[in-house]
């Protein structure tokens, strides 16, 4: 017998963070690019682009930070929900 889970955040019904949007901002995190980051994970640059901002929309917190030269970075709030989701996957 195997247990199974998923976890994810929401309010009011809609998305806020869950697993896909933890494997778009890990990758975002590595890569430091939102076009790489859906390119490896098989999405359009849209649907991407448009996961990040309903989050920050519905959290009301930035989640992303574009450099002075190219590149994309997450803020500490980013950071700091990524570790957290690594900790609640780990003790389910």
């Amino acid at each position: 017998m195997k247990i199974r889970h998923k976890i994810w955040l929401e309010e009011d019904g809609k998305v806020l963070f869950g697993l896909g949007r933890y494997k778009l901002f890990k990758a975002i995190d590595e890569l430091h690019s939102l076009n790489a980051a859906a390119k490896q994970l098989n999405m359009s640059y849209r649907a991407a682009w448009g996961r990040v901002k309903a989050s920050e929309d519905r959290m009301g917190k930035k989640l992303v930070e574009r450099s002075q030269g190219k590149g994309m970075y997450l803020t500490a709030y980013a950071i700091l929900l990524l570790e957290q989701f690594d900790r609640l996957e780990q003790q389910t």
